[in-house]
């Protein structure tokens, strides 16, 4: 046993309380550092090839990985340090039979995605938000094509609408499958595996000879696209502070929500010209998605700290030749086929047993299904009332656009009134708006169904999507932002499950708008969805006034604030 105290004393005798450095050298390690102050829980040892903070491994953990999922068996035995009244002292052995030594990094260490420049937080964030865009654009740039594919391709436009729903089934399946990937290879060749994936499927779309590759294709392209969506989210959460991710979120929104309407705008018109058309449409889409991928080396950084810590403790092991420096994440992850078990069914599991999961996903769930009928009955609607082409009809795309940024703009509100009354409001401060979207979502309903008559001006059905659009913009960001807020460690979970609803419903809605709006007219049928939407109204109100009672009474949500209130200890 070496002791350290008389050593320090002999270097800072005047100063007992001050940090000091003390350099020792080891035979099986190069130069450390060691950093103490009496009464201190932990050494902190920096080597001198990485400027890191060493743990010793009793009491850690890896804070990105799912509490539920850690094993305590795996996490090797701890009895590095002793410290006592001042005195320190540290066990010889051979290298072999030490306990590792967790890295950390040091607080303002700009390696740490928390802690990058704000400049750098917003191009990852942009660039993000575009991928978002691309996949959002995807979706209903697609249906654009429809009346040269039916001819090129010899098909129905059932079957053509089929491909709207695949892309809508890979968005909602797939990521349960794919989301723990990040786990074991971070974040950033995610987006590049995805930019790829949904270029080439592009190619094959617009080389395609018959229905079926298209819609073979449109399927892998929504599975791509999905981790693009799905990840966005995550990249945000790891670059920004909790109270500062408003905004960046609200983007997101914009992207998932406004997007949708943006590829429409232009792809009304190259459908238009008889040598561009369905072909074309895909192209100039796989050309925008192959200008992100050239922008993905340059701008994303991998943000996950975990990953990045573990790319630090391999480089330290090789360099030092000491196996004692590890991340914790080396230790205290899982079997990838575990990660997926838990991906596919803890999603499920919260959707059957969370009242607050289960009533904003049938929420947002229904929402979302209207919105791709939406998408689906634009152009039908507006050529048989008013009589407009392909293009103008792609230009009425315009209005998911405009309710997106009423909801951007109003959201600037809605977080004053969050910071405002979370003391004591809670998570359920969110909520303010969202009770008015309640409101919107039906009143913009009725508005679409009742101004589908010739003598009715074209300009009031735009006003009822873009009060529509409204609604669903604040309820699909409140969803995101408030099941953070409720749910902590466990929100990649719960939003995977109204994912996995609103997607749902995104596959089957469109596949029946056209025979409902054939059986029941525009107006009764959009009516049907304003009176369904009325029904649904109260959710909101509910977890407003009683979201707290509700969650106390649910096991799995006492465990997450139980975790939440050690974790802050």
């Amino acid at each position: 046993m070496i002791n350290i105290a008389a050593a320090l004393n002999q270097i800072c005798p005047s100063h007992p309380s001050r940090h000091v450095d003390l350099m020792k050298n080891d035979q099986e390690n190069k130069t450390t550092v060691a950093s103490l102050s009496p009464g201190a829980s932990t050494i902190f040892v920096e080597p001198e090839v990485e400027d890191v903070i060493l743990k010793p491994a009793e009491g850690v953990r890896e804070s990105n990985i799912d509490p539920m999922l850690l094993s305590s068996s795996k996490r090797p035995n701890s009895k590095e340090y002793n410290v006592k009244e001042g005195v320190a002292e540290i066990e010889i052995e051979s290298t072999e039979q030490h306990d590792p030594l967790y890295i950390e990094f040091e607080q303002g260490d700009l390696r740490n995605p928390i802690n990058f420049s704000r400049s750098k937080k917003w191009a990852i964030t942009a660039l993000a938000c575009f991928s978002t865009l691309l996949a959002s654009s995807n979706a209903s740039t697609y249906n654009l094509g429809f009346d040269s594919m039916m001819v090129d391709l010899n098909c129905t436009e059932f079957q053509a609408t089929v491909g709207l729903s695949l892309y809508a089934l890979g968005f909602g399946i797939v990521p349960l499958v794919t989301a723990s990937f990040s786990e074991e290879v971070g974040r950033q060749p995610l987006y590049y595996i995805s930019a790829t994936g949904v270029l080439l499927m592009y190619i094959a779309i617009a080389l395609a000879h018959n229905i079926q590759t298209v819609l073979i294709a449109r399927f892998i392209q929504g599975a791509f696209g999905s981790t693009w969506a799905t990840m966005v989210g995550g990249t945000i959460a790891d670059i920004w502070q909790s109270y500062e991710r408003g905004l960046p979120m609200s983007f997101f929104a914009v992207a998932a929500v406004g997007g949708t309407g943006f590829g429409p705008i232009y792809a009304g018109w190259v459908e238009m010209n008889p040598r561009l058309q369905w072909r074309w449409i895909q192209w100039i889409q796989m050309i925008i998605t192959g200008f992100y991928l050239v922008l993905v080396p340059l701008i994303m950084k991998e943000t996950r700290s975990s990953i990045i810590l573990m790319r630090i403790a391999k480089r330290m092991r090789k360099e030092t030749r000491n196996p004692r420096y590890r991340a914790r994440i080396e230790d205290e992850r899982v079997k990838l086929s575990t990660l997926i078990w838990v991906s596919c069914t803890r999603p499920i599991h919260l959707l059957t047993t969370e009242p607050v999961v289960a009533s904003f996903s049938i929420w947002i769930g229904f929402i979302w299904g209207v919105f791709f009928c939406l998408i689906e009955s634009v152009g039908s609607v507006f050529r048989t009332v008013h009589g407009f082409n392909t293009g103008q009809v792609g230009t009425i795309f315009v209005t998911f656009v405009i309710g997106s940024l009423l909801g951007f703009s109003t959201n600037f509100f809605q977080e004053h009134l969050y910071r405002q009354n979370y003391p004591t409001r809670g998570p359920e401060a969110r909520l303010y708006l969202t009770c008015c979207a309640a409101i919107l979502v039906p009143c913009g309903m009725f508005i679409y169904a009742w101004s589908t008559f010739t003598y009715v001006p074209w300009i009031a059905l735009t006003i009822g999507m873009t009060v529509f659009l409204y609604g669903t913009f604040i309820i699909y960001l409140a969803v995101f932002t408030y099941l953070a807020d409720c749910y902590g460690p466990f929100a990649s979970s719960a939003l995977a499950g109204q994912s996995l609803c609103r997607n749902l419903a995104a596959t089957v809605f469109p596949l029946f708008t056209q025979q409902m709006y054939a059986k029941l007219s525009y107006k009764w049928a959009n009516t049907l969805f304003g009176c369904i939407a009325c029904v649904l109204m109260p959710i909101p109100f509910i977890l407003f006034f009683n979201g707290p009672r509700i969650r106390s009474r649910s096991k799995f949500s006492r465990a997450v604030m139980q975790s939440l209130q050690i974790d802050g200890k």
